[in-house]
């Protein structure tokens, strides 16, 4: 049940549009082509496996787990009115 001036089922939509965004910013940083043999950060040798997982891939495992972090989102869908205007 929705209030004031919405739909029912607006706040799922946001929800849904929430993940669909996450998942089209996740599917557009992950790597593609030919992976390299050597870590673009460190100079190790990347693993053969991590390799073939993952085509594309430019860094060692450690230098790649220091690299991801949470990306800040573009829109709060979840903001009060009151958020969003100070």
């Amino acid at each position: 049940m929705a209030g004031g001036w919405t739909r029912d089922g607006a706040v799922q939509d946001q929800i849904d549009d929430s993940v669909a965004d996450a998942v089209l910013a996740a599917r557009a940083s992950m790597p593609s082509g030919t992976s390299e043999p050597f870590c673009a950060i460190c100079g190790d040798e990347i693993p053969e496996g991590r390799r073939e997982a993952l085509p594309g891939v430019r860094t060692c495992v450690t230098c790649q787990s220091g690299r991801d972090r949470p990306l800040a989102t573009a829109f709060n869908r979840r903001g009060s009115k009151d958020s969003q205007l100070r």
